[in-house]
């Protein structure tokens, strides 16, 4: 089985790219993609936790939460989409500094 520290590295990692992406990236296509890293470094989170809370016991609860969180971040995606494309039609760039 592998130690619980290795996906905690993993999930760590995937945070820090996702805040390194929010900061330093200006387009919104890159932006929206950064939320979703971040998204999948907690529920990497939740899942961890699921199965390392207690020996030999999964928890449920943690599984439940990480597919209402894929499903609200799916949502949360789409309508990111929407907005970024009527951005684009309208002022026919996607970079988040010009659109201020």
């Amino acid at each position: 089985m592998i130690p619980l520290m290795y996906y905690l590295l993993v999930s760590i990692g995937l945070y820090l790219l996702g805040i390194y992406c929010l900061i330093v990236k200006r387009n919104m296509i890159r932006l929206l993609l950064a939320l979703e890293i971040l998204l999948n470094a907690v529920n990497l989170n939740f899942m961890v936790f699921a199965r390392y809370g207690r020996d030999g016991f999964i928890d449920p609860l943690g599984h439940g939460f990480t597919v209402l969180s894929i499903g609200f971040g799916g949502c949360i995606i789409a309508v990111g989409l929407a907005i970024t494309l009527y951005a684009y039609r309208h002022y026919h760039t996607l970079d988040v500094r010009a659109l201020r």
